[in-house]
């Protein structure tokens, strides 16, 4: 976990961080665009293994709002839809003309923690009327509006810059969103922290489970998690068909059908691909047992966000022994190819029908053995991360 901070947002709060009463737990109030977001469960993890009591405010895409998640009480600031920007911007000036509502329901938080921009506005609007408080950016994701050339694009990226302005700490997850985007963006030396989605491991001693697969071929590829990248279906789609049952397809997780309306159909008539459903983190060593490989690809903005992030699966499934399948260009085979471990191409379908058309079970267990060999603290968010994610948020040192 890297971590920059520079001193003068110290001063302009005059020491917040010293001010908390020694044995005290500093409320923060973390605002985010969709409660049923699994990676929202595990930041609240994270907090309250910090020593942090967070209350979570946000949007929903369920029909009924969770009453907690993780031991945090949840706020609900109504129901939203994936892929909607027009509804979802009416759904946040809606809080935001409410503030004084949220404000209420944060009472007592010296920290807000806001993930993506739309909750970073509420945030900020409702910091705006405390004093002391300290306001969080937390971006994973790189919106296609941000880059865009649109007025609407402008638009977005004008409330963007004003809010950095603001900010006392951003917290992000992969490097390359720092190098391509938010260096540019920030003023030089303003505090930034590099939090991985990696493997949330803080109930006890890590260890990697034990899974025996079944030895191949066939060879079965995972796509586990939010399946939202319509390319990625198709290629995996084509592989499958195509190899006369020498490489099959295990997707798990919630496709976004707003991005791939073919999807069911997709599966329906594609031999050797297979969809399991929804799932719970207590499922995956049964998924990953069944899988050889993590597709670790997404072009769902491709050239932009899905060249600079690093995504869960990647952690996930290196840290169940299941061979990561990464593009060679972008900053997952980068992160790979800095540990000599997963296969890495440029073409994914002609180079996996030659790569798997070849494979024999001495030459996996070579390619296990390497992804083996990356340490765990590479793949496992354990208490010493948490309680630097803490003192971050809290303007302390580690």
């Amino acid at each position: 976990m890297l971590w920059v901070q520079r001193n003068k947002r110290d001063v302009r709060h005059g020491g917040f961080a010293a001010g908390a009463t020694k044995g005290t737990r500093l409320k923060v109030a973390y605002f985010v665009h969709d409660l049923n977001d699994a990676a929202v469960a595990r930041r609240i993890a994270m907090m309250r293994a910090g020593g942090l009591d967070p209350v979570v405010l946000g949007f929903r895409r369920s029909p009924l709002p969770p009453a907690d998640i993780g031991g945090a009480p949840a706020v609900d600031l109504g129901r939203t839809a994936d892929a909607r920007l027009g509804q979802r911007a009416a759904a946040v000036l809606s809080n935001w003309l409410c503030a004084r509502r949220i404000a209420a329901a944060v009472e007592g938080c010296a920290i807000y923690m806001a993930r993506n921009l739309e909750s970073l506005i509420l945030a900020a609007r409702v910091a705006s009327r405390q004093q002391g408080v300290r306001l969080v950016y937390e971006c994973l994701d790189i919106h296609r509006t941000l880059l865009g050339r649109r007025r609407v694009d402008r638009l977005i990226q004008r409330i963007e810059r004003s809010h950095l302005d603001r900010i006392d700490l951003l917290v992000t997850s992969s490097p390359a969103f720092l190098s391509n985007y938010f260096t540019q963006r920030l003023a030089p030396g303003d505090p930034v922290l590099l939090v991985e989605n990696k493997v949330l491991g803080i109930a006890g001693p890590a260890a990697r489970p034990e899974l025996r697969r079944d030895p191949g071929p066939p060879w079965t590829i995972g796509w586990f998690g939010m399946l939202r990248c319509r390319r990625s279906l198709a290629m995996l789609s084509t592989l499958a068909a195509q190899s006369g049952g020498a490489v099959k397809v295990l997707m798990a997780g919630r496709p976004a059908l707003s991005e791939m309306p073919d999807f069911e159909r997709v599966v329906r008539e594609t031999d050797h691909l297979d969809y399991a459903g929804p799932y719970q983190p207590d499922d995956l060593p049964v998924l990953y047992r069944r899988t050889h490989f993590t597709w670790a690809i997404d072009y769902f903005e491709e050239g932009l966000n899905s060249s600079w992030l690093l995504p869960n699966r990647l952690y996930e499934g290196s840290f169940h022994g299941s061979v990561p399948i990464a593009l060679d260009h972008v900053e997952t085979g980068a992160w790979l190819r800095r540990r000599d471990a997963g296969i890495l191409v440029s073409d994914p379908v002609p180079d996996l029908v030659a790569l798997l058309g070849r494979l024999d079970e001495a030459h996996y267990a070579a390619e296990r053995a390497r992804v083996d060999a990356i340490p765990l603290s590479d793949l496992v968010t354990q208490s010493e991360d948490c309680a630097q994610l803490a003192a971050a948020l809290a303007g302390q040192s580690a």
